[in-house]
């Protein structure tokens, strides 16, 4: 597979500073993602010779009312910067800013027409800032049902339908296949449909969001799907390690990277 391979230092090697753990994983010969970036020191960040492949994108804000829009496009402009500093290309997205234990700011029940209209403005004019800048936005499916309740267009149905309608290359899906597994599963069938629009994906396994081979998905046939689509973007593990330590983080990762070192080749997928 020439996808570039990612690791989420937010969750991995969780006893050590965040970059030592950043260390870890370039060291491990896999390119870094992060969160947040407003408590974060790009220059330090830059120092380590890491490449990083995805940061949050955005501060505050939110895709369902037009004030949140505007915020979340004045907080994305800022962002900016600071993932050039780091040579980051690729700026995620949620329908609504999330705060502690990643609740929803701004959660609601129902998704009506009239925040989809607005979504779909908005993200047009965050596709024609990621543009003037050279930087892609990428729109991230999360669970309602265990991790994210009331996030707006939280299923990846909902983000293929919006990355789709704007029909920029600056904006692209980031299909999480953790999150995808809880609330709609069929996941090789939802990659095949996403294919033209993505632009990363993130895998944890499923129950307790660790790496892959500790739950129930067949990642090797996960994998092999991917290659089928012609997918050669960024994989990311977004996953806790299933064993404690800096030892259970290496084991993770190793992990990870044996799932999806694979080459394309004859497929039994249907």
């Amino acid at each position: 597979m020439t996808s570039q391979l990612a690791v989420c230092a937010e969750m991995v090697f969780t006893d050590l500073p965040l970059l030592e753990r950043i260390e870890r994983i370039h060291g491990a010969g896999l390119a870094v993602e992060i969160w947040g970036w407003t408590d974060k020191d790009a220059t330090a960040l830059a120092s380590t010779g890491a490449m990083f492949t995805s940061m949050t994108g955005y501060v505050t804000g939110d895709l369902i009312t037009p004030e949140g829009s505007d915020e979340l496009l004045r907080t994305a402009e800022l962002s900016i910067p600071f993932a050039q500093s780091i040579g980051c290309p690729s700026l995620n997205l949620h329908g609504t800013g999330l705060g502690d234990g990643g609740i929803p700011v701004r959660p609601v029940e129902v998704v009506t027409g009239d925040m989809w209209l607005t979504a779909g403005r908005t993200l047009g004019r965050i596709a024609e800032l990621g543009e003037r800048h050279g930087i892609t936005f990428v729109l991230e499916n999360l669970n309602t049902e265990v991790d994210h309740p009331g996030t707006p267009f939280g299923r990846a149905a909902d983000t293929l339908a919006l990355v789709s309608a704007v029909g920029s290359p600056h904006l692209k899906m980031n299909l999480d296949l953790y999150h995808a597994q809880i609330g709609e599963g069929n996941l090789v069938e939802l990659i095949r449909r996403s294919a033209p629009h993505l632009g990363e994906v993130q895998v944890a396994d499923v129950p307790g969001r660790c790496e892959p081979g500790t739950g129930e998905v067949s990642w090797p046939f996960v994998a092999r799907a991917l290659v089928d689509a012609g997918y050669d973007g960024v994989i990311a593990m977004e996953a806790f390690a299933s064993q404690s330590g800096t030892a259970g983080s290496d084991l993770a990762i190793e992990r990870f990277r044996e799932t999806f070192t694979i080459h394309p080749g004859p497929t039994d997928l249907p």
